[in-house]
C-alpha cells in the first residue's frame, strides 16, 4: 500500500534507459507493459538517458525497434542539458569537445562553437571513439586553464554482456593527470531537472525520476525536490541501497513490478 500510495502521486515518470529500460538492444521484461499501463491510467512518461553518445533521432530510431515509438519530445539527454548549459553560461565561448559524432551533431544544431585549437572550455562526454590523442588534447587545454564540463557523471555504461567504461571513468582519468575536477552535468544536476520542467510543464512534486542508478537517476529526484525510484535491472544491487548517502523513495525489481502499483 505504500508503495501505491507513492505512485499515485506522479503525473510523469522520467525513465531511464541503459539498465532500465533495456540492456543493449533486449528490452527488459515488462517494460514495454509498464509504458502502456502508464498511458492508460492518464499519466505521462518521457525518456531521459545520461549516455550521451547517441542523439535523440538515434534513440527514437532505437525505442521505435522495440516497438516504443516515441515523438522528439520525449527524449533528452545529457548532451542536449550540456548545449543548453553552454549556450546561457558560455555564450561565443570555443568548445573543445571528447565525444562521438552523434553529441558533436547537437552542439554544431545548437549553435556551439566547437574548436580543436585554443578551447575556453573542453566538454567531455560518453566519448565511445575515444583516442589517446583527444584525450592528450583535453588534459594539456584543461592545464593551460580551459574550464573542465562533462555531459555526465555515470562510471559504468550496463551492456548485455556486462559493464563498459562511462563518462566519468573517462574523466577519472583526466582529473588523475590534470589534477582538475570537471563540472558534471546531466543526471543527478539541478540543470537536468530544470529542463525537465521547462519542456513539460509539470510541478517537481509530481515527477519521479526511475533508473537503476542511485548516484544519478535517483539522486535527480531526491536531490531537487521531486521523487528518486530504484530499479534494480540494471547497475545496482540491493546491497547497495544501504551504504548509499542518498536513499531511494521506493525500490523496486523492475519497471514490470512497479506496473502492479500504478
Amino acid at each position: 500500500m505504500k508503495m501505491k500510495a507513492l505512485l499515485d502521486k506522479v503525473k510523469l515518470f522520467v525513465l531511464d534507459m541503459d539498465g532500465t529500460f533495456y540492456l543493449g538492444d533486449r528490452r527488459i521484461d515488462g517494460a514495454l507493459d509498464f509504458i502502456h499501463k502508464v498511458k492508460e491510467t492518464g499519466r505521462d512518461f518521457i525518456f531521459f538517458t545520461n549516455n550521451s553518445s547517441k542523439n535523440g533521432s538515434m534513440y527514437i530510431e532505437k525505442l521505435t525497434a522495440m516497438d516504443c515509438p516515441i515523438t522528439k519530445d520525449q527524449i533528452m539527454t545529457s548532451g542536449d542539458v550540456t548545449a543548453a548549459y553552454l549556450k546561457s553560461k558560455y555564450p561565443g565561448k570555443k568548445v573543445y569537445l571528447v565525444g562521438t559524432p552523434a553529441l558533436e551533431a547537437v552542439f554544431r544544431e545548437e549553435g556551439i562553437c566547437l574548436t580543436e585549437e585554443k578551447p575556453e572550455v573542453v566538454v567531455i562526454g560518453f566519448d565511445m571513439t575515444l583516442t589517446y590523442e583527444k584525450l592528450e588534447r583535453a588534459c594539456t587545454y584543461i592545464r593551460e586553464g580551459a574550464v573542465f564540463l562533462a555531459t555526465h557523471k555515470d562510471i559504468n555504461c550496463p551492456t548485455e554482456t556486462g559493464f563498459i567504461p562511462d563518462c566519468g571513468a573517462i574523466c577519472a582519468a583526466i582529473t588523475l593527470s590534470t589534477g582538475v575536477l570537471p563540472r558534471y552535468l546531466g543526471k543527478p544536476c539541478r540543470e537536468t531537472l530544470d529542463m525537465v520542467l521547462q519542456r513539460t510543464g509539470y510541478n517537481k512534486d509530481e515527477i519521479a525520476f526511475v533508473g537503476d542508478r542511485i548516484y544519478t537517476d535517483v539522486a535527480t529526484g531526491v536531490n531537487n525536490g521531486a521523487l528518486g525510484i530504484l530499479v534494480l535491472s540494471g547497475e545496482t544491487k540491493r546491497a547497495d541501497i544501504a551504504a548509499s548517502e542518498v536513499q531511494p523513495d521506493g525500490v523496486f525489481e523492475s519497471l514490470k513490478e512497479m506496473l502492479e502499483y500504478l
